[in-house]
């Protein structure tokens, strides 16, 4: 007892010292608040703008209802392919659909196979046409899609998995973006629908709502859209074409972003959108392993787009200044500097200071990170939710979140130098090995 009263007056003292020493602040305020700080303003200044124009013009029904052709890659998900080939073709959208399921070793997923054709048949109507495209050979994901591609007729490709299913309203959302010209592609939100499943579900419902749906919308408004996600995204075919479709390897949703930003210098009028309420709902991994090893892939994979395959790249001649800048700092350095000083500030305070200090120092920073996720919550409910009842649930589990944001940053570290080692990117789950050995070196 005596050592939780001494914890507690040291925080207190700790806040008290703050405009005093700065050396206390240097301690108690680590490098990630202030560099992040740039970020959280971009987030948070981008939402009330998106708020704002939602709420100040009025919104009309679009005329423009181009055909669309949204590819569903399947592998392994049997009868839960159902549901997203029913999610698209009961779509609220005007305009003609072709849905192309394309099963991925359709031999060895024979029971995935038969699922699509039965769907195929209950669902096709007069502008829903339902192609299903067996690939008896695996090939893996990028493959799948650039089959699906290859068949396309629509003039926006939608990319899907198969394990997905949509809001009915999504395509219809997604599409009104593209009457712009100057928009090449949109992304579109993900939830987690499986978020009472477990603790970590829960923990991962908090961080979609926050990062990819918040994050995403804000940072969009400024034309700094980080990632079109591979499981809910929009293009214009002529692009996809021009650009030689998916590229191997892996991380192809980030690939492929990364390959049209490559563009933005040459045309500095080109935005990628963000489309808030066009949301697709998707299973999260319950199980801490599962996770990890999502992560130890999603992490691994950035490693290697970004300092192997894109690094030659990586210039303002291609990204134009503002894409550069906001690269630099928020893609690179963010996600590969800031995992590796995270972990070495959190070992060095305990090693360099008295444990009941250093875990006084520890408690003031979860409470300076809860207050701003708090915020950022807040904000994020306000202006971006459109299921509150549903997201009012998750307040409660706010205060475990920093500490399930540390453990992944532990998590990164190691994913970072997995594949910086190991070149784990030739290990994915996402391809069979020999598809990912072909690939070009980098």
């Amino acid at each position: 007892m005596s050592e939780i009263t001494t914890l507690i007056y040291l925080v207190l003292d700790l806040a008290h010292s703050l405009g005093q020493s700065m050396t206390v602040i240097f301690w108690f305020m680590p490098l990630m608040i202030m560099y992040e700080l740039p970020l959280l303003i971009l987030v948070v200044t981008g939402i009330l703008r998106f708020y704002y124009q939602q709420h100040s013009t009025t919104q009309v029904t679009s005329l423009y209802t181009p055909k669309v052709s949204c590819i569903i890659t399947c592998y392994g998900e049997k009868a839960a392919v159902v549901t997203t080939i029913a999610s698209f073709a009961e779509q609220v959208y005007d305009g003609e659909m072709e849905i192309i399921a394309v099963v991925d070793g359709a031999v060895s997923n024979a029971e995935t196979y038969e699922f699509a054709k039965t769907a195929a048949v209950k669902y096709s109507t007069n502008n829903r046409h339902i192609v299903v495209l067996p690939k008896w050979q695996r090939g893996g994901r990028v493959s799948a899609l650039n089959a699906g591609l290859s068949v396309a007729t629509g003039e926006i490709i939608f990319n899907a998995d198969a394990d997905t299913s949509f809001d009915n309203d999504s395509v219809a959302q997604i599409v009104s973006y593209f009457i712009d010209p100057n928009v090449p592609a949109v992304g579109g939100a993900l939830r987690v629908r499986n978020v009472n499943a477990s603790f970590l579900t829960r923990m991962q419902s908090i961080e979609y709502l926050i990062s990819m749906q918040g994050g995403k919308t804000g940072l969009a408004q400024w034309n700094l859209l980080n990632n079109i996600s591979g499981a809910f995204g929009a293009f214009r075919r002529d692009l996809l074409i021009q650009i030689g479709g998916w590229d191997t390897h892996t991380a192809e949703d980030l690939d492929l972003t990364v390959r049209i930003k490559q563009y933005f210098s040459r045309h500095p009028q080109w935005r990628i959108p963000f489309a808030t309420f066009a949301v697709g709902h998707t299973d999260a991994p319950h199980t801490l392993k599962d996770l990890i090893l999502q992560r130890m892939r999603w992490d691994g994979d950035l490693f290697f787009l970004y300092f192997r395959k894109h690094w030659p790249a990586f210039t303002p001649k291609l990204l134009g200044f503002g894409t550069f800048i906001y690269t630099l700092l928020y893609g690179y350095l963010q996600n590969v500097l800031m995992p590796i000083i995270i972990a070495i500030y959190s070992v060095a305070i305990f090693v360099a200071f008295p444990f009941v200090f250093s875990s006084a120092v520890a408690v003031g920073i979860y409470f300076v990170y809860l207050a701003i996720l708090f915020y950022i919550f807040i904000i994020v409910f306000l202006a971006i939710s459109e299921r509150p009842k549903e997201d009012i649930k998750l307040i409660p589990w706010l205060v475990f979140y920093p500490i399930y944001a540390l453990f992944m940053r532990f998590v990164c570290l190691f994913a970072l130098l997995n594949e910086w080692l190991r070149r784990s990117h030739e290990e994915s789950s996402m391809a069979p090995w020999w598809v990912l050995k072909r690939g070009r070196k980098f």
